[in-house]
């Protein structure tokens, strides 16, 4: 700037007072006070920096003990409120498992994708079957449509034909009636004559129908007669093979129990003679070493005439104590119950929970979160109490209809139950028709149970057990799932090998609680089929569904015989067992 004309002219030297308006040309800064303020400039930066980290880490500190306070206040609110901390809790559960699952998501795309493909193709397969199923339902249907209009119009033909034979009877009749009015009218003079004859024809005629019923009916008490003699006949044949059945079982029972108290008896003389030995043994090293004692006593006597020698007398060894002597077991002492044997029950395979799963498909009673799961609990002691009371195991679990919640109530009663540590629980998916079962545990390819019950497999392969998981359900608990469906499932429920491996199950798991997922009662005659082969029935009844001339038809196919442990309602509307959270 000072080079420019203007400039010049202001202060040149000539000019007056020019050397006193001119001031001096401060010195350029050197490097180490550029260094030094550049410095300077760093460290109040850095300084400013610090200062608004600071002011940050408080800030977020306050935010953090307003986030505290806030949980805190949300802890007591929800304290207060247990409904709306649940639902919190769920929201919060939901958000982290997005979040953990677009994180998933952002890592394994490629491995989504085929696992969504293979999502996909399962669901198509499903809703396959679904429509085949549908498919075939409605095949059935219209097939039993087809028969009731076929039978209706039989019927109406049938109707149609006795009408016309009751209209051609009665035309005959009335013209035999003119013919006789007109025979009658013409031989007025044999009137009486043919009265009386025809009288007499009356009475032989009422005479000869009077003996054809009365054969007829003797004919009939006959057979009636040969027939109750012939289900008499067989039932005594039925009871004496059943008395004979239970001499037999009685008397291998008897045999294996006089062996087994025979083999008891000669292991106790085994041991009693082996402990006797042992105590004889030591009996002898203890005389030896107090005749030593005394030796070395009568040695030392001299010494020590002023005391009397007491010889020092050694302990007696735990083991030289008299063992006791077996006493045998009277006949009247009430026989010990055999402990449960672990061997087949643990080695089953098991198969992962996934908590998540269970609780997508509504099984309450593992995550415990729904307040209804109490009233599985209630369902479980009251049919436990039941069962003991009349010595029962056997309970078969079926519905009216479809889509009452069958396999939802056997899912969830098996699970409360399994958290019950003295009782073996067993849940057989016998809904050979549409089963569901897996799907809802979240199990894939678990086999054909229709193998197992013909004997193909064994119940240790088929059966699968509840594996390590974070919902405290007891490993006292195994499942008998199926993938494949039966044809013919009636006919396979009554056969008499699945009988047999039923009776293998329990003999060999020795279960003390068998439940049976059953197809619906009024649809088809599996219910009915496999009737021998349980103690009594838990009815569900579907809210909405369910009407109440079906469940006296249910009652009516199963007859008088068949114990009812009771009816749960599902599905219902207005309840309000929140209420009842404690």
């Amino acid at each position: 700037m000072i080079d420019r004309p203007k400039f010049r002219r202001k202060f040149r030297k000539d000019a007056p007072g020019a050397e006193d308006a001119v001031e001096p040309v401060a010195p350029l800064e050197s490097r180490v006070d550029r260094m030094a303020r550049r410095k300077a400039e760093e460290d109040a930066r850095q300084a400013a920096e610090a200062a608004r980290a600071q002011a940050a880490a408080a800030q977020a500190e306050a935010e953090r003990e307003a986030a505290r306070q806030e949980a805190e206040r949300q802890r007591v609110e929800a304290q207060r409120h247990a409904e709306a901390r649940a639902e919190e809790k769920r929201r919060a559960e939901e958000a982290e498992a997005r979040r953990k699952a677009e994180e998933d998501r952002q890592r394994a795309k490629a491995e989504a994708a085929r696992l969504a493909a293979q999502q996909a193709a399962r669901e198509k397969r499903a809703e396959e079957e679904a429509a085949r199923a549908a498919a075939e339902e409605k095949a059935r249907r219209e097939a039993e449509e087809r028969k009731r209009a076929e039978a209706k119009r039989q019927a109406e033909e049938q109707e149609a034909a006795r009408k016309a034979e009751l209209k051609r009877q009665a035309d005959l009749a009335a013209q035999k009636a003119r013919e006789e009015a007109e025979r009658l009218e013409a031989e007025a003079l044999e009137v009486a004559r043919q009265e009386a004859q025809l009288a007499e024809a009356r009475a032989q005629r009422e005479a000869e129908r009077e003996r054809q019923r009365k054969a007829y009916e003797e004919r009939q008490r006959a057979k009636a007669e040969a027939k109750r003699k012939a289900d008499e006949q067989a039932q005594r044949e039925a009871e004496a093979k059943r008395e004979r059945e239970a001499a037999e079982a009685a008397r291998q029972a008897e045999a294996q129990r006089l062996e087994d108290e025979r083999r008891a008896k000669a292991e106790a003389e085994a041991q009693r003679r082996e402990k006797e030995r042992k105590g004889r043994e030591q009996a002898e090293q203890l005389a030896r070493e107090q005749s030593e004692l005394a030796k070395r006593a009568e040695e030392q006597a001299p010494l020590e005439l002023t005391r009397p020698v007491v010889p020092v007398r050694p302990k007696r060894p735990a083991a030289a104590a008299k063992a006791p002597v077996a006493q045998p077991v009277p006949d009247t002492a009430p026989k010990p119950q055999p402990e449960k044997s672990p061997s087949a029950w643990d080695s089953m395979a098991e198969f992962s929970v996934n908590e998540g799963h269970l609780a997508a498909n509504r099984i309450i009673t593992a995550t415990r979160e729904d307040p209804a799961y109490t009233a599985f609990d209630v369902l479980r002691t009251r049919l436990l109490q039941a069962l003991q009371e009349h010595g029962w195991k056997r309970v078969a679990i079926t519905s009216p209809t479809k889509d009452c919640g069958k396999t939802f109530t056997a899912a969830n009663l098996a699970i409360s139950l399994s958290r019950q540590e003295n009782c073996r629980t067993l849940l057989l998916d016998c809904d050979m028709r549409r089963p569901t079962l897996h799907k809802v545990m979240g199990l894939a390819n678990p086999g054909s149970m229709g193998d197992m019950l013909r004997g193909k497999i064994p119940p240790e392969d088929h059966l699968r057990r509840m594996g390590k998981n974070t919902i405290n359900a007891g490993r006292n608990i195994a499942f008998g799932f199926n993938q494949v469906i039966e044809p013919y499932a009636s006919e396979l429920l009554q056969d008499p090998r699945t009988q047999a491996t039923l009776d293998r199950i329990e003999t060999a798991l020795e279960p003390d609680v068998m439940l049976f997922d059953l197809p619906p009662a009024l649809y088809y005659d599996d219910v009915i089929a496999f009737r021998p082969m349980f103690d009594g029935v838990l009815l569900v009844v579907g809210g909405g569904i369910t009407t109440e001339k079906e469940i006296k038809e249910v009652e009516r196919r199963l007859g008088e015989e068949t114990p009812l442990l009771g009816m749960v309602l599902n599905k219902a509307e207005n309840t309000q067992i929140d209420k009842y959270h404690y």
